[in-house]
């Protein structure tokens, strides 16, 4: 058993379906030390190249989803590959299921929305 907890994604869902970010776009005032935290375990799961590539696959991959068979060609081993999806999912960037002997992960719409959210520039 893993004593890694899970991050919260940096999202609120709203009543009416809608997504908003947990925290305002970046110029808008300064995050709160939790607002912060959060944002940046997110941020650093994608600073690396390799779980920047694998995220992107997921998140362009045809349904939402995709295979850990269908992204593993990453140009590391499969026990890397699974080390660095480990890391994305510990970030709440992704979520998986096991289906037989595969395991498929997918990219929430709302964690998408709430990244592009939190960059965009505030209406002043």
């Amino acid at each position: 058993m893993s004593n890694s907890s899970v991050v919260e994604l940096p999202v609120l869902n709203q009543p009416d379906g809608a997504v908003a970010p947990c925290c305002p776009p970046l110029n808008e005032r300064p995050l709160t030390a939790e607002e912060a935290e959060r944002t940046a375990k997110m941020f650093k799961a994608l600073g690396d190249p390799i779980r920047l590539r694998l995220f992107s696959a997921v998140a362009s991959h045809e349904g939402g989803e995709a295979c850990v068979c269908d992204i593993s060609d990453v140009g590391v081993s499969q026990p890397t590959v699974s080390h660095h999806l480990k890391k994305l999912k510990d970030a709440g960037l992704l979520s998986s299921e096991r289906r037989g002997t595969w395991v498929y992960y997918r990219v929430e719409p709302s964690v998408l929305v709430a990244m592009g959210q939190l960059l965009t520039t505030a209406a002043r």
